[in-house]
């Protein structure tokens, strides 16, 4: 008899209840399962007592916010892996920037349409550690990448990658030595036909302080100047 596959887990952290029941009805009627926080300390209880597949973070919060509870998850063994997207006010750049600094895979900002947030939830989930992948490994250097089993290792230490810098790395070290714009990469690694540009730039810094000897000189992702960036493992 087939076991029917468990329906992932979401956990929706916002304090503004309209927005709360309207975000979760959307997501069980696409089929997860939803669990709701509305403020910071009962977004990491409900996260520790039902460990979600993703969490949808606002960043307005009561308690502590959503920037510290993106950095109190990530702190949390396994916390890397799990898949975050944030919520945020369309003008707050900054802090926009900096959730993606934390550790967001994503961010949807406000006001945002419930279906748009369910698609993207979707892809980003579409991404996580449940696809399907080939079982070769990926290797570069001192780093060995198995996609199978998203674990990546740098001179036999496991490096605590997002699930997006996993998703960004992988593409990377699939096609060394060609250059890619930033909206070509957020269109194969996030699945983004437009968005900020930013979002790439971010994850690009945050990869090469995991990655590199020197994030300040990068040797293996180069910046092509009026292009956008190139995996070059022959230079490492």
């Amino acid at each position: 008899m087939t076991v029917p596959a468990r329906a992932a887990r979401i956990l929706v952290v916002d304090d503004d209840p309209t927005v709360a029941e309207v975000v979760a009805g959307y997501l069980l009627r696409a089929g997860f399962q939803v669990d709701r926080a509305a403020d910071g300390p009962s977004a990491l209880a409900a996260a520790t007592t039902h460990r979600p597949d993703l969490v949808v973070l606002d960043l307005m919060l009561p308690g502590f916010d959503g920037l510290e509870v993106c950095r109190r998850l990530r702190a949390q063994p396994d916390g890397a892996a799990l898949p975050i997207v944030m919520l945020t006010a369309k003008g707050d750049e900054a802090d926009r920037v900096l959730g993606l600094e934390l550790g967001a895979d994503d961010y949807v900002t406000k006001p945002f349409s419930p279906r748009e947030l369910t698609l993207r939830v979707q892809s980003v989930l579409r991404r996580g550690p449940a696809r399907p992948a080939p079982p070769a490994l990926l290797a570069a250097g001192d780093l060995v990448l198995d996609p199978q089993g998203r674990r990546c290792f740098r001179a036999g230490r496991e490096l605590p990658l997002t699930l997006r810098e996993f998703d960004l790395l992988e593409f990377l070290l699939r096609h060394p030595g060609t250059a890619f714009s930033r909206e070509e990469l957020m269109r194969q690694v996030w699945g983004w036909e437009f968005g900020d540009r930013s979002t790439v730039t971010v994850h690009i810094r945050r990869l090469r302080e995991k990655i590199e000897d020197d994030p300040a000189a990068p040797a293996l992702i180069t910046t092509v100047w009026s292009v956008g960036y190139r995996f070059d493992p022959a230079e490492s």
